[in-house]
């Protein structure tokens, strides 16, 4: 499992809610291009974090209990393992283009979005695959048996740097 982190640019300040980047558009493209695309089609998730105010945090309503989150989490991985149990695959993320279209059935809506995310994100074949194996994941999480079109809006949203114009 690979978890890792950057700025957005060299400032670091690039979509920031307060601070100004000082960063001009040619210097934050060539610092994602360091970054190749064939590697960010191997990251599954990638998402933009921006700083949240303070009394944003202080004010939260309650949200999930981790406690719970861990509930879904194993309810998840027992959902995976009786699905492959015949297999050496152990996760959703393992699956081939073969099985992956075996455990992913995408109705007519799912593949509106798709292609349209497809057309507007230029995503790759493995970019793709990604997304329905995340999108497969968060059914799971959810314990649905079918992939439903809002967990693959989900899994598209987890794409932020497959956006052209993600750096300006």
């Amino acid at each position: 499992m690979l978890i890792a982190s950057m700025n957005p640019c060299p400032c670091g300040y690039f979509n920031h809610p307060t601070k100004d980047c000082v960063c001009p558009v040619p210097v934050r493209q060539r610092y994602l291009n360091k970054i190749s695309g064939p590697l960010l089609d191997r990251i599954d998730i990638h998402i933009e974090i921006t700083p949240v105010p303070f009394d944003d945090l202080a004010n939260q309503p309650d949200a999930e209990s981790s406690e719970r989150i861990r509930q879904r989490v194993i309810k998840a991985r027992e959902i995976q393992q009786e699905r492959f149990e015949d297999t050496e695959i152990y996760a959703n993320s393992q699956m081939s283009s073969r099985l992956l279209r075996r455990h992913v059935e995408i109705d007519e809506a799912g593949k509106k979005i798709l292609k349209t995310a497809t057309d507007r994100l230029g995503l790759s074949a493995r970019a793709y695959d990604r997304i329905l194996k995340v999108a497969r994941t968060i059914a799971d999480l959810d314990n649905s048996e079918k992939v439903q079109t809002h967990h693959l809006a989900e899994a598209i949203n987890y794409r932020t740097l497959d956006r052209d114009n993600w750096a300006g």
